[in-house]
C-alpha cells in the first residue's frame, strides 16, 4: 500500500480502538449509580474503582509497554494489548463483590496501557510538523465518539439488560479490532521498502520481540525524565495534564451520578444526554481546535497555547454553572460547551510534545503524560471527588455531590495559567531544539536511527 495512503488508514484504524478503548470509562461513569447499589458501596469505594485500581497497573505497565514501544513493533503492541482491555472489560460483568472488581480494572488498566503512547508514537513518524496538530485532532476527536456512542449505549443497555451484560458486550469487539489492527497496519521501522521515490509498504508478519534498537541502548527512564523535566515548555506542558487531568477526571467521572441524585434521570435518559453532550462537544471541539491550529497557527505553537490557555481559564466559570442551574437541559447544554472547550486544543498541546521529544524517547514520554494524568486525574481525582462527597454528606445529604463537583470547578483556571506559561517560551526551546537535535540524536542512540517514512 502506498505510504501516503496508508497513514490515513493507520489513523482511522488507531481511531477505532481509542473509541473502543475510551467507552469503558464512559460506561463506568453511567452505571456508578447502579454498581453502588448491587453491590453495597460507599462514594470512596466507587471512587477507588473509577481511579486508583485503574490508575496503578496502567501507570506502572504504561512506563514499562512505552519502552518497548521506543524500540519495537509499535502496531503489535497496540494489538496485543487492546485484546488484553477487552477480555477484561467483559470480564467486569462477572464481578459480584468489590474486591473482584477492583483487581479486574486493574486488568483494565494494564491493557489499556499500551495504547497511547505506541499510537502518539507512530502518528509523530507518520505526520510532519504542521501535520500533527489536526492528526492528533483526530485523534482526540475519537473520545468524542466514543461518548457519543458509549453513554447512549451504555445507559440504554444497562436499562435493558444491566450493568453486567452491558460490560460484556461493550468488550468482545475489541477483539477483532485487534485483528484488523494487527493483519493490516505497517510499521515502518520494520517495512519500508522503496524504489518508486514515495516507498511502499511490503505484507510483512507482526514481532512482539524484533527491535530496532536493544532496551539497554535505548535512554534510561531518568535520562527521560531529567529531559522532559530541564526543558521549560515541556515542563509546564507536563503540569498542565497534571492539575486538567486531576480536575477534568474528578468531575466527569461522577457527573452520572449527580445528574441522577440531582436531576432525578435514569440511565436510559442519562446516557442519551450525555452522548449529545460528550459526543457532540468531544468531536465539534478537536476538529475545531484542528482546522484553526492549521489554518491560522501553523508552525506557531506559541500562538496555539497561548489560546488554549485562555480557553482553559474561561471553563471556570462555565463549568460551575453546570452544577447550579435548575434546569437539566440547560446543565447538559453547558456541558457540551465545556466539553467542545476542553478537547480543542488537545491536539495542538500533544503536537508540541511531539515536537520537543526526540523519537527515541517519545513513546516513553506520552507513557508518563499518561502517568501524570491517570495516577493524579483518575487515581487522585475520582477518588478526591468522592472522599468529598461523603464527607459532605452529614450536611448536605444527598446534594453533597453537587457541593464537592462545584468545589472542583476552579481548577480549570490553575490548568490554564500553565499553558499561558509554556507558550512564553516554547518558541525558544523549539529554536534550541533544532540547534542541538543531530548532536542529541547521536548521543541517546547507540544504534544506528530506525529508517524514516518518506513523504
Amino acid at each position: 500500500m502506498n505510504v501516503l495512503r496508508h497513514r490515513h488508514y493507520l489513523l482511522a484504524v488507531l481511531f477505532v480502538v481509542v473509541v473502543l478503548n475510551s467507552i469503558d470509562g464512559v460506561a463506568m461513569a453511567v452505571v456508578l449509580q447502579d454498581i453502588k447499589r448491587d453491590l453495597s458501596l460507599t462514594d470512596t469505594q466507587l471512587g477507588v474503582l473509577t481511579g486508583f485500581a485503574f490508575a496503578l497497573l496502567f501507570s506502572i505497565m504504561g512506563i514499562a509497554i512505552a519502552r518497548w514501544a521506543d524500540c519495537g513493533d509499535r502496531v503489535a503492541i497496540v494489538s496485543l494489548t487492546a485484546i488484553v482491555w477487552s477480555v477484561f472489560v467483559a470480564a467486569c460483568g462477572t464481578a459480584t463483590n468489590f474486591m473482584k472488581l477492583l483487581l479486574l480494572r486493574v486488568g483494565v488498566g494494564i491493557g489499556e496501557a499500551g495504547c497511547f503512547p505506541a499510537s502518539q508514537s507512530l502518528i509523530a513518524d507518520y505526520f510532519d510538523r504542521a501535520e500533527r496538530p489536526q492528526a492528533n485532532a483526530v485523534y482526540v476527536m475519537a473520545t468524542g465518539v466514543s461518548a457519543l456512542v458509549g453513554y447512549g449505549l451504555a445507559g440504554w443497555l444497562n436499562e435493558i439488560y444491566g450493568w453486567r451484560v452491558m460490560f460484556m458486550m461493550l468488550g468482545l469487539p475489541g477483539i477483532a479490532v485487534a485483528a484488523v489492527a494487527w493483519l493490516t497496519l505497517r510499521e515502518p521501522r520494520f517495512e519500508r521498502s522503496g524504489g518508486d521515490g514515495v516507498g511502499r509498504f511490503a505484507l510483512a508478519r507482526r514481532s512482539l520481540l524484533k527491535t530496532v534498537t536493544s532496551t539497554s541502548a535505548s535512554p534510561r527512564l531518568a535520562e527521560i525524565g531529567v529531559a522532559l523535566w530541564s526543558n521549560t515548555t515541556l515542563r509546564q506542558v507536563l503540569l498542565f495534564w497534571s492539575v486538567q487531568a486531576f480536575f477534568t477526571t474528578g468531575l466527569w467521572q461522577w457527573q452520572p451520578a449527580f445528574f441522577v441524585r440531582s436531576h432525578g434521570l435514569g440511565t436510559g435518559e442519562l446516557g442519551t444526554c450525555f452522548a449529545v453532550a460528550y459526543g457532540l462537544g468531544g468531536v465539534l471541539g478537536p476538529f475545531l481546535g484542528g482546522a484553526w491550529a492549521a489554518r491560522y497557527a501553523a508552525n506557531n505553537e506559541r500562538l496555539q497555547l497561548r489560546v488554549a490557555g485562555l480557553s482553559y481559564s474561561a471553563l471556570m466559570v462555565i463549568s460551575a454553572f453546570v452544577y447550579l442551574v435548575p434546569n437539566h437541559y440547560l446543565a447538559f447544554g453547558l456541558l457540551g460547551l465545556q466539553v467542545l472547550i476542553a478537547s480543542a486544543f488537545f491536539g495542538p498541546v500533544l503536537s508540541v510534545l511531539q515536537l520537543l521529544v526526540p523519537e527515541s524517547m517519545r513513546a516513553a514520554a506520552m507513557a508518563i503524560l499518561a502517568l501524570l494524568g491517570s495516577l493524579i486525574g483518575s487515581g487522585l481525582g475520582s477518588l478526591a471527588t468522592g472522599a468529598l462527597s461523603d464527607a459532605l454528606l452529614a450536611r448536605f445529604g444527598e446534594e453533597s455531590l453537587r457541593y464537592a463537583l462545584l468545589t472542583l470547578c476552579p481548577g480549570f483556571l490553575w490548568a490554564g495559567w500553565h499553558l499561558w506559561q509554556a507558550s512564553k517560551c516554547v518558541a525558544r526551546d523549539l529554536s534550541a531544539m533544532d540547534h542541538e537535535r543531530d548532536g542529541f540524536g547521536e548521543e541517546m542512540q547507540a544504534a544506528p536511527a530506525s529508517p524514516e517514512v518518506i513523504f
